[in-house]
C-alpha cells in the first residue's frame, strides 16, 4: 500500500487497520519533524505501524513534486516487491470565500487535492496493474449539484475535493478493462482530526466527532472486495459497513454521545 499523508488522522489509521492484516505499508508525507499545532510525524506513524503487526516504509516527501511521488512508488516497489493499493489521502482545507481567498491558498489546494492525486495514481498505476486486486482509494466526497450550498459557501475548496471525485469516476471507466478499481470513500460525520480541531471548530467540534476509525474499516471493507465488482463508487463510510453488517456504531463515537448529537460532514 502506497499512502499520501499518512503521519495523522485518517491517513494513519488506514495505514493502521491495515498494519493488523500484517500489510506492507509506503507513507509518503511532509512531516519529518514535530510541529507544535500537528500530531506525530512520519516516523512515529512508522513505529505505530510496525506496532501494530504491518511493515512500514516512511518515505519524506511532497505530493505536489514528481521526483517526490516517482523516488516513493520507485523505493516502495524496491522494498515490498510492488504496489496493490494507493490511497490518496493528502488534502488541503481551505473554506474562504472567493473574495477573501489568496491565490497561494487557491494553488496549494489545487497542487495537493487534485494534481496530486493525479500523479501518485499516475506513478502507481503501472504496478498496480500487475497487482491481483489493484484498488486505488480517494478520499473525496460524492458530487451533490443539487445542493448549491457547498459551491455558494467555499466554491473553490468544494471544486478541488469534486475534483478528486472525478478523477475516480473518470479513471474508474478509463481503466476499468484493466482490473483496477477506483472508488471514493467520505464520512458521515466529522472525524476527531487535526483539520476539525484547528480549522473546523475546536474542541467543541472534536467533541462532537465520530473517531478515524469508522473510515477505516469502511476502506478495509474496500479493499476486500473484488476490483472487478467494485469501482467507479463514491462510497460514505457508515453505508460501507452497514453493507458488511454492521449495525452499532457506538464504538465509533465519543462517550455519552448519541448519533443525533454528531456533526454532519460536508457534502452529506
Amino acid at each position: 500500500m502506497v499512502i499520501s499523508g499518512g503521519s495523522r488522522g485518517v491517513g494513519l489509521a488506514i495505514a493502521l487497520r491495515a498494519a493488523q492484516d500484517g500489510a506492507n505499508i509506503c507513507l509518503l508525507a511532509k512531516t519529518a519533524e514535530p510541529h507544535p499545532r500537528l500530531d506525530g510525524t512520519i516516523f512515529t506513524a512508522a513505529r505505530a505501524i510496525e506496532a501494530a503487526g504491518g511493515h512500514a516504509l516512511p518515505i519524506v516527501g511532497d505530493v505536489r513534486r514528481d521526483d517526490d511521488v516517482e523516488h516513493a512508488v520507485r523505493t516502495c516497489v524496491e522494498r515490498f516487491g510492488g504496489v496493490d493499493i494507493c490511497v490518496n489521502n493528502a488534502s488541503v482545507i481551505n473554506i474562504t470565500g472567493t473574495l477573501e481567498l489568496e491565490m497561494k491558498g487557491y494553488d496549494l489546494m489545487q497542487d495537493v487535492n487534485v494534481r496530486g492525486s493525479f500523479l501518485l495514481t499516475k506513478t502507481c498505476l503501472p504496478h498496480l496493474f500487475e497487482a491481483e486486486n489493484p484498488h486505488v482509494l480517494m478520499l473525496s466526497p460524492p458530487i451533490n449539484l443539487g445542493d448549491r450550498r457547498w459551491l455558494r459557501d467555499h466554491v473553490a475548496n468544494t471544486v478541488a475535493k469534486y475534483s478528486m471525485s472525478l478523477w475516480v469516476l473518470g479513471m474508474a471507466e478509463e481503466f476499468r478493462d484493466r482490473g483496477v478499481a477506483f472508488n471514493g470513500l467520505w464520512p458521515r460525520t466529522y472525524l476527531a482530526t487535526v483539520a476539525v480541531r484547528n480549522v473546523l471548530g475546536g474542541e467543541n467540534a472534536l467533541a462532537r466527532s465520530r473517531r478515524p476509525e469508522i473510515i477505516a474499516d469502511a476502506a478495509r471493507a474496500i479493499f476486500l472486495r473484488p476490483t472487478r465488482d467494485c469501482t467507479g463508487n463514491l462510497f460514505i463510510d457508515d453505508d460501507v459497513l452497514r453493507a458488511e453488517g454492521v449495525t452499532d456504531f457506538a464504538r465509533y463515537r465519543p462517550p455519552g454521545t448519541r448519533e443525533e448529537d454528531l456533526l454532519p460532514d460536508f457534502f452529506v
